[in-house]
């Protein structure tokens, strides 16, 4: 646990452990409903990292709950209706969360990443440079490194179990893991997310080049947005004034932990490497910069 104001790696609170992902905690509250605890943990090549980055979980939530409030008009989303006094009574125990957490309905989550992709960057360059394609759907011929897309792309992929690697699908697959309708729903709701977002953002200086949503269902199967939505983890967030094709941009989320990784002689598998003062200093800098342009805050 930490203090108030101290960073969290690991929440232990008096209530049901159902999961704790890279990021993560989740907990039972009744039959309905879950409490979902950002920590300050942070994942790069699928590996947790062993130090946590001060403040990052409350600002992942805090930017989940705005894109989450903006979105509304478009689907419904899990977040529910109770105040977390209702569901942790300690005032010393909310303290510690500070901002982490998000009281959520209960539902079906889909076995699908949704990715949308609006400019040639990570595995989506590589694919490119070897096939010409992305996921399948073929791209115009000598397109460069963070290339915008002519149109943004729906690039969905398989969740991997804690350790694995997402694999990236076809619609074709997608249609077979999640039956036509709810596959057609998935990916116009993500395209539209995306291309509302990427709008909004580009008037506050950041670049979305692309992001991961994710879906459940509810017991009338009516589609909801999950998890996170449009954050420096979920997403690539560049700020516009320093873009330019041909070249990795400089950004706003973990992808500067990514590339100071690459510069180790580290195998990618856990443990993850200690992450020197000044990179964690950076990184939780960015995260509060994303936040401050995005929300206002």
């Amino acid at each position: 646990m930490s203090t108030a104001g101290e960073p969290l790696f690991e929440s232990k609170l008096d209530l049901k452990l159902v999961n704790r992902g890279k990021v993560r905690d989740i907990y039972e509250i009744d039959d309905e409903h879950l409490l979902i605890v950002t920590t300050d943990r942070l994942s790069a090549f699928d590996v947790v990292m062993p130090q946590p980055i001060p403040g990052k979980g409350e600002v992942l939530t805090r930017v989940a709950r705005f894109w989450f409030d903006r979105t509304r008009h478009l689907l419904p989303n899990h977040l529910a209706d109770i105040p977390l006094e209702q569901v942790i009574p300690d005032p010393a125990q909310r303290a510690v969360l500070g901002d982490r957490t998000m009281v959520v309905r209960k539902l079906k989550p889909l076995p699908v990443e949704s990715i949308v992709r609006g400019y040639l960057i990570g595995s989506g360059w590589k694919d490119y440079q070897q096939s010409g394609q992305v996921c399948g759907i073929p791209l115009p011929a000598g397109l460069q490194q963070a290339d915008k897309l002519p149109e943004a792309i729906f690039t969905p992929s398989t969740k991997a179990e804690l350790g694995a690697h997402d694999e990236n699908i076809d619609f074709n697959r997608t249609v077979a893991l999640l039956g036509e309708e709810i596959a057609v729903q998935v990916r116009d709701f993500s395209l539209q997310i995306y291309r509302e977002a990427a709008d909004y953002a580009r008037e506050r200086g950041i670049i979305i080049a692309d992001t991961k949503f994710e879906f459940g269902l509810d017991e009338a199967g009516r589609l909801h947005l999950i998890d996170e939505v449009l954050t420096p983890d979920s997403s690539r967030f560049w700020p516009a004034d320093q873009y330019r094709p041909g070249i990795s941009p400089p950004s706003f989320d973990k992808q500067f932990v990514r590339d100071y990784l690459e510069t180790l002689d580290w195998n990618k598998t856990a443990p993850g490497p200690q992450l020197p003062q000044e990179i964690i200093d950076r990184t939780a800098e960015k995260y509060r910069e994303a936040e401050k342009r995005l929300t206002g805050r």
